[in-house]
């Protein structure tokens, strides 16, 4: 898998951590834009990438990159996802996969009409972890209740509350705390329960961005609460509460690192299958399976949960009446 890598922000940083682990990987090159290209040339230089490029547009034209990584601001995702499928080439792009589901159907249509790989890099569902927790959802019973707090101060609310808007806390930019840390609490319910029948958020909203929020899903069944929140903090906690025990979870949903089986008898058990390994690792790994196999069964079977996941996303925004700009273009 030749892979072209787009951007040189923090998740970029954060891929070089682990990817050269990853078997069947060629970095191929890496791009950004002309105002970053000299940083773009020392993470070449850096990783070991053959090539660096000025900007996207030439990095799309280069037949050796069959693979496109986007790891750009989250308003980007849709127009550069669209030029790369364009430019008949696969995608990987960083979660969220796009700010309104109608992009993501968009996306989707174009990727199958030509026949490539549109893949979404959100850790949460190639966690072992998370796998390991859905075959074991008989041991807590017929599930009642879930909470998921992922709630992180973020030094930017600093620099927001004084009016400096970074793009983590801007509407224009498809900012705030659903799409930076609640979507991962999306994710992981996706991954265990599919969709649900009802979604609500109730936000705190300023300037026109949630800087926190609750989100509440009905499974019918039972019933979910998600917490995310970027303007205070609190120990992060999961649990997932059935009438035979409960499964709980002290880190975030992107990391997944371990939890413990709870019984009512009072016996518990703790699993973790990750150990120290990135939690982008697992994500990649599968990643080169699908494309050196061109499985597309696979391909779809995780665009079908990157659509439940941006389906609960969007309608959980259009509760809370949070507008990105990206909506008014649809």
């Amino acid at each position: 898998m030749k892979l072209g890598i787009t951007g040189c922000g923090m998740i970029v940083n954060d891929l070089f951590r682990f990817i050269h682990d990853v078997q069947g990987v060629e970095l191929e090159a890496i791009a950004s834009i002309p105002a970053e290209y000299e940083k773009v040339q020392a993470l070449a230089k850096e990783n070991g990438v053959k090539k660096a490029y000025e900007c996207y547009e030439d990095m799309l034209k280069d037949n050796d990159v069959e693979v496109i990584y986007l790891g750009v601001p989250n308003h980007l995702h849709f127009s550069m996802a669209k030029q790369a499928l364009e430019n008949n080439k696969h995608v990987i792009c960083e979660k969220p996969f796009t700010s309104h589901i109608k992009e993501l159907e968009i996306l989707n249509a174009m990727a199958k009409e030509k026949n490539l790989l549109l893949l979404e890099a959100i850790s949460t569902q190639y966690l072992p972890n998370t796998l390991k927790m859905k075959e074991m959802m008989d041991e807590v019973g017929n599930v009642k209740i879930v909470t998921a707090n992922y709630s992180q101060y973020s030094s930017r609310y600093n620099a927001f509350k004084e009016g400096n808007i970074l793009p983590a806390f801007d509407y224009t930019k498809s900012g705030g705390a659903l799409m930076d840390l609640n979507i991962y609490n999306i994710h992981l319910m996706v991954a265990l329960f599919g969709m649900p029948k009802k979604v609500q958020y109730q936000a705190n909203v300023e300037k026109g961005i949630d800087t926190s929020g609750i989100i509440t899903l009905d499974y019918e069944s039972f019933k979910a609460v998600l917490i995310g929140a970027k303007d205070c903090k609190a120990p992060i906690s999961t649990s997932i509460q059935g009438d035979k025990g409960c499964i709980n979870i002290t880190t975030p949903a992107n990391g997944l690192r371990g939890f413990k089986l709870l019984r009512n008898d009072g016996t518990e058990e703790e699993y973790d299958l990750q150990g120290e390994t990135h939690r982008m690792y697992y994500e990649f790994e599968e990643f080169v399976k699908i494309f050196e196999n061109k499985d597309f069964d696979r391909a779809n079977q995780m665009m079908e949960k990157s659509l439940i996941a941006m389906t609960i996303a969007t309608q959980a925004r259009q509760s809370a009446g949070v507008v990105f700009t990206a909506d008014q273009s649809l």
